[in-house]
């Protein structure tokens, strides 16, 4: 059985380098994205971007409003809805008022919600983990600097 083609397979000699190396970024990212997601749906049935929504409140104890967690998860507010909704009705999150803004609510973890989320939080660290074991720790540190590296230049762009 052959490896399915990834964005590389467009690549010729005559691409740039800085082409390449994007092309790699990317087919590196959507590989180790599919795999979590397909570990995250076999393990406890759920999805990445609920897995994420949860990460969001796990670090926001006093919870977040809809809007922030939109702009934190870079999606529209109308996808955090239905994550919401979702999470809501399997008792993983609570909708409470806002004390700052009446027309406003706050996402909060339930008790259930945080020991769910510890418990996935365990496994997806060691999901990750696995998928860089091949990498030595020098080559992981290494790399880690050049991507900051990197991410410093393009958020020199965002200004």
């Amino acid at each position: 059985m052959s490896a399915l083609p990834d964005l590389e397979t467009r690549l010729t000699d005559d691409h740039h380098d800085s082409l390449r190396l994007w092309l790699r970024l990317l087919s590196c990212s959507s590989l180790i994205e599919l795999r979590i997601r397909k570990a995250m749906a076999s393990r406890f049935k759920t999805t990445l971007p609920r897995f994420d929504l949860m990460a969001q409140l796990e670090r926001a104890p006093d919870g977040l409003q809809m809007g922030e967690l939109s702009r934190r998860m870079l999606v529209t507010g109308g996808n955090v809805t239905g994550i919401a909704d979702q999470l809501e009705r399997a008792g993983l999150i609570a909708r409470n008022a806002d004390p700052n803004d009446r027309r406003a609510c706050r996402l909060t973890l339930t008790r259930e919600g945080r020991r769910v989320f510890a418990q996935m939080a365990r496994e997806h660290e060691r999901w990750v983990a696995d998928i860089f074991e091949g990498l030595s720790v020098r080559d992981k540190r290494t790399l880690n600097d050049l991507l900051s590296r990197l991410r410093v230049t393009l958020r020199k762009g965002e200004a």
